[in-house]
């Protein structure tokens, strides 16, 4: 039988999802019902299982393009990728996920 690994989520990283969802409530739009699900669970603080967190990375790995907007970390005037990167953690989440993905397949 398979032990199931779950990882600890960092402030900073839940603090971006927090962020991404007061936001979504203020401007009433942003994200699909994936990264709003995902925001949720994050904000809970709970330990992650490894295939959350590759499926995070993909995420970051794939819409790392949207930073390349103008709009792109502007809390007043909000583009849609802005508001779905901080659901899906941020800048901050990019980063460890990277690290855990590094540490669990090296």
């Amino acid at each position: 039988m398979t032990e199931t690994i779950y990882l600890s989520l960092p402030q900073e990283v839940i603090k971006a999802s927090k962020k991404g969802l007061a936001l979504r409530e203020e401007f009433g739009r942003g994200s699909t019902h994936i990264g709003i699900s995902l925001a949720k669970e994050l904000v809970q603080g709970r330990d992650l299982e490894p295939k959350t967190i590759m499926r995070m990375a993909s995420y970051f790995g794939r819409d790392a393009v949207d930073k390349n907007s103008k709009k792109f970390g502007n809390d007043e005037n909000l583009s849609k990728g802005y508001m779905a990167w901080l659901l899906w953690d941020g800048d901050a989440g990019q980063k460890w996920t990277e690290e855990i993905k590094k540490k669990l397949f090296a």
